[in-house]
Parts: structure tokens; C-alpha cells; sequence
């Protein structure tokens, strides 16, 4: 499902808790980059094969000055399980009642896969660029997951 949201829209607010337990907001991201990537669960093959493609190239990420943000619907501790055991090297955001993934057009939607993956909590994959002034400047609908990395740099 292509999500609603296009370059040049305002990127939604949001705020919740990462794998620290730390409380953040699309606010505190103002004044650099931010990638943004919702993943259906951790610990799944290519959600893996994603999450390590970005840790294996967070710092070339970071030198292009943007910070990488992981959502999907699981909680913290599942979370926490995921980035210790594959090293990751960014925060993921638990989005546990959806409403992140709702207001970033991910989650729910018309059509009976779209109402069955909402019942299970199971998020599109897609990556928004968030630009410095918290405006959508790039969505990658079907991110290439061993190679998302060099998707996203490519763009920055």
C-alpha cells in the first residue's frame, strides 16, 4: 500500500518511547535529518537484513547529519531483545497502539490484507526522510531491505 503522506508534506508529530526507554518526539530531531523507517516485527528475516543494512551503515548516515529511528508496533522489551542481539546501533520506537504508524499511513487502510495486518499490528515497510524543519523531503514505498542503507544514502 503506497502511504498517503508525499515529499513537501509536513512529517506527523509523534512522540513514545525508544529501546532506552527514553521519551523522544519528532521535535527533538528539528534542525537535522531524520530517517524514519517503519518495519512490520523485529527479529523477522527481512526486517533483520534491514535494521543491520542501517546499523552497518549508521555512521556514514550520521556524517551526512541524519539520525536514523526505527518503528514498528512491538514493545520495548522486544525491542531491546532485537537491537542486542544483532548490535543495533539506533533507537526503535515501540509504537505498541499503532497511532504513530497510523498518522504516517502504515498501519490500517481499505481492503481486507490491509484490515488483517492492523489486527496483528503488522506496519508496511516504508522509510520517510524527514528534512531539518520536520518536512517529509523523501518516502521509499518498498525499501530493498539488505540494501536499504545504500537506498537512503543515496538520497541524503
Amino acid at each position: 500500500m503506497a502511504t498517503p503522506l508525499k515529499a513537501g508534506d509536513p512529517a506527523p508529530e509523534f512522540q513514545g518511547l525508544t529501546t532506552d526507554g527514553k521519551r523522544i518526539a519528532l521535535k527533538d530531531f528539528r534542525g537535522r535529518t531524520l530517517v524514519m523507517y517503519f518495519y512490520p516485527k523485529d527479529d523477522t528475516p527481512g526486517c533483520t537484513k534491514q535494521a543491520c543494512s542501517l546499523r552497518d551503515h549508521n555512521a556514514d548516515i550520521a556524517a551526512k547529519g541524519a539520525a536514523v529511528l526505527g518503528v514498528s508496533t512491538q514493545d520495548e522489551q522486544s525491542h531491546q531483545a532485537f537491537t542486542k542481539k544483532y548490535r543495533l546501533n539506533f533507537p526503535l520506537l515501540a509504537d505498541t497502539d499503532g497511532s504513530v504508524g497510523r498518522a504516517y499511513g502504515v498501519l490500517g487502510g481499505p481492503g481486507l490484507v490491509a484490515k488483517l495486518k492492523t489486527a496483528v499490528g503488522l506496519a508496511d515497510r516504508v522509510t520517510f526522510v524527514i528534512d531539518p524543519n520536520g518536512r517529509i523531503a523523501h518516502v521509499i514505498d518498498k525499501p530493498h531491505v539488505a540494501s536499504h542503507a545504500e537506498e537512503v544514502l543515496a538520497l541524503l
